[in-house]
């Protein structure tokens, strides 16, 4: 098998023309997304150009560093989305979702690369794409369940309250909205695990078979990855809902400021007789 067949420049400006297709059904939908689908098409162009070329860098002169480098700048753009869309967290709840991000990915890459693959940890052809698989989903992941956790609270507010002031302790009222945010978070991890193979073929696999891979080899490694994209998902969603929701009540058992339960301070600025709940 060969590699992929070249692209030329004024072939792959073709492809553009397709967004006309969209840009029209929008319009008789009535959609008024037009600017979004441009400013999208054009800042993904444009990251991924200058991607290429810092790949192409790194990859043409190895070095610990600007792989580390790399793989941290991801790391920590993943952190960011996910926290720019929940700017009314309170700290310690973005601490905890930070850290679970950052650690069970790192976690799940350096077995992945040492484990599986059996290459260093500095090497750039294999730590650098797996690590954007791995840290683009575990964000999707976060950012969902973080959502899923805000929407169902939010609904519940005033059923939440009446079991507190029923002697319910936060942590057996909170603890439901918790499980039901990781297994909405998970589910479509799931999904696209049961179907591949079937109905698509994953992109990884996409890209070996078109670079001239084996597909018995392709297969293998995208088995191995959906395996550790499920598990970096569980535990980065596990780890910033079950550490982040200890954060939204005191030691008295009152909930921070309920009456905007996720948008209120920290614990910490909660005055003994303030806050919706009762006392010990």
């Amino acid at each position: 098998m060969t590699g992929a067949a070249a692209i030329g420049i004024q072939r792959f400006l073709v492809i553009y023309l397709l967004l006309l297709v969209v840009l029209a059904l929008m319009k008789r939908s009535k959609i008024s997304q037009t600017k979004l689908l441009l400013t999208a098409s054009l800042r993904m162009t444009v990251q991924l150009v200058i991607a290429g070329f810092l790949l192409t860098y790194i990859f043409e002169n190895p070095h610990p560093l600007f792989t580390a480098g790399y793989l941290f700048a991801m790391m920590g753009f993943a952190i960011h989305r996910v926290l720019s869309k929940n700017r009314d967290l309170n700290t310690g709840f973005k601490i905890s979702i930070g850290l679970s991000l950052s650690f069970s990915g790192l976690a799940v890459l350096v077995y992945f690369v040492a484990a599986v693959v059996n290459q260093s940890l500095f090497n750039p052809q294999y730590v650098i794409p797996l690590s954007g698989m791995i840290f683009g989903n575990a964000m999707t992941g976060v950012s969902l369940g973080v959502k899923s956790f805000r929407e169902n609270t939010a609904s519940a507010k005033e059923r939440m309250e009446a079991l507190l002031n029923f002697g319910v302790s936060p942590k057996n009222i909170l603890l439901p909205f918790v499980n039901q945010a990781l297994e909405t978070a998970i589910l479509p991890t799931l999904n696209s695990m049961v179907g591949m193979g079937i109905v698509s073929l994953p992109g990884m696999m996409t890209g070996q078979i078109l670079s001239g891979t084996l597909p018995t080899t392709a297969i293998l490694y995208q088995i191995s990855i959906m395996v550790a994209i499920c598990t970096v998902v569980c535990l980065s969603v596990f780890g910033s809902l079950h550490f982040g929701y200890h954060t939204l009540y005191n030691k008295r058992s009152q909930f921070c400021r309920l009456g905007g339960l996720l948008t209120g301070t920290g614990c910490g600025d909660v005055k003994p007789g303030s806050g919706t709940g009762r006392e010990k």
